[in-house]
């Protein structure tokens, strides 16, 4: 394994920042100073600045879960100006600032929908938890206009392809008799494919005018307020770990 890799795996920072400490003689293999290109092999002793470091010295990622509301976009910047989840009061108390560690967003909400959005200090984590071949199960309250017919849920169900896109079968259920013109469904998707929802009603006819996510894995929404965000306790986030299949991300 490349030392940079290996110091990154150990949570010590990014590959750009091993690097940096690697050529400012910081680190040392087997008590020689490192070069950029070592690697490191099973059995090797890794310090930084005389500690010793190894893929167990990483620290537990940190997890957090965000109520966001509508009309807010998850990116980092809009060149146009809009409001980002980053721009959210919630993110910015001098609470974040003092201990709170720099969090990345995973998976995305439309700037029309809400509910829950799950931030990670860890990329690794991050990608584990959005990739398909985790399977994850993300859940939505869905409002429509229309209402879908048996033979669309069955074909939903088994999986279909929109504009040469093939999507995971959806399990879609009606919560109740349609009021008006609308109707509202919970639905079940594995992928979170870009706008995979709307696409799929929209193959059938249905217009989503409201859409929010209420689980993300064992995660739930619960009654978090709008545009507010709360961390989750070490010991869940622990046990989440320890439930995901063994990649080399995390």
């Amino acid at each position: 394994m490349r030392l940079n890799v290996f110091l990154q795996k150990s949570g010590i920072g990014s590959r750009r920042e091993a690097e940096r400490w690697i050529t400012e003689g910081l680190i040392t293999i087997n008590g020689k100073v490192a070069a950029v290109t070592d690697p490191v092999e099973d059995g090797d002793e890794v310090k930084v600045n005389g500690k010793l470091v190894t893929l167990d010295t990483k620290p537990l990622p940190r997890l957090f879960m965000m109520h966001k509301p509508i009309d807010v976009l998850t990116t980092t910047y809009d060149s146009e100006g809009r409001k980002v989840v980053y721009d959210l009061p919630c993110m910015n108390p001098p609470l974040w600032k003092k201990s709170w560690p720099r969090v990345m967003y995973v998976g995305r909400l439309d700037v029309n929908s809400e509910g829950l959005l799950m931030f990670s200090s860890d990329g690794g984590l991050a990608q584990t938890m959005m990739s398909p071949d985790t399977e994850l199960k993300r859940v939505y309250r869905v409002r429509v206009r229309g209402r879908l017919k048996e033979g669309a849920l069955k074909k939903l169900a088994a999986g279909i392809t929109v504009k040469g896109v093939k999507y995971k079968g959806a399990d879609i259920t009606e919560e109740r008799e349609p009021a008006g013109a609308n109707t509202w469904y919970r639905v079940v998707i594995t992928e979170g494919k870009n706008r995979e929802i709307r696409k799929l009603m929209e193959r059938f006819g249905c217009i989503v005018n409201r859409l929010i996510r209420t689980h993300y894995g064992p995660f739930e929404l619960g009654d978090l307020p709008i545009g507010r965000i709360m961390e989750i306790p070490p010991e869940h986030v622990e046990l989440f770990m320890e439930s995901l299949p063994k990649t080399d991300k995390i």
